[in-house]
C-alpha cells in the first residue's frame, strides 16, 4: 500500500521560509514522478512544483524563483524548500505521485496525500 505523508507546514510572517516533506511508503520515489499542489479555501486545486522521475523540474510561475523541489532517495522523500512566503502561498499543500501525462495536471497523479497547512500572514 502506497502511503505519502506531508510535515513541515505552520504559520509565518510574510517573507519567512518553510521546507516541506513529502515521505512516502510503498513506493521508490526516485522511480515516480512527484508533484507537489495547493489548495487554498475557495479554490481550486492549482499545480505548485514537480520532479520527474529522471530529474526534471517544473515549477509554477507564481513560485518560481522562490520554491526549490528536491528529492532525497535515500530517505525516499521529496521536500519543498518555500522561501519569500507571501499570503497568497497560504493553503493546504499536498504531495503526489504521478502515473503519467503532463505533470502540471493533478489528473496525471495517482496517490495523494493528506496534506500539510502553510498559512502566511501579512
Amino acid at each position: 500500500q502506497v502511503q505519502l505523508v506531508e510535515s513541515g507546514g505552520g504559520l509565518v510572517q510574510a517573507g519567512d521560509s518553510l521546507r516541506l516533506s513529502c515521505a512516502a511508503s510503498g513506493r521508490t520515489l526516485s522511480s515516480y514522478g512527484v508533484g507537489w499542489f495547493r489548495q487554498a479555501p475557495g479554490k481550486e486545486r492549482e499545480f505548485v512544483a514537480a520532479i520527474s522521475w529522471s530529474g526534471g523540474i517544473y515549477y509554477a510561475d507564481s513560485v518560481k524563483g522562490r520554491f526549490t523541489i528536491s528529492r532525497d532517495n535515500a530517505r525516499n522523500t521529496v521536500f519543498l524548500q518555500m522561501n519569500s512566503l507571501k499570503p497568497e502561498d497560504t493553503a493546504v499543500y499536498s504531495c503526489a505521485t504521478a502515473r503519467g501525462g503532463y505533470y502540471y495536471l493533478s489528473a496525471s497523479y495517482d496517490y495523494w496525500g493528506q496534506g500539510t497547512q502553510v498559512t502566511v500572514s501579512s
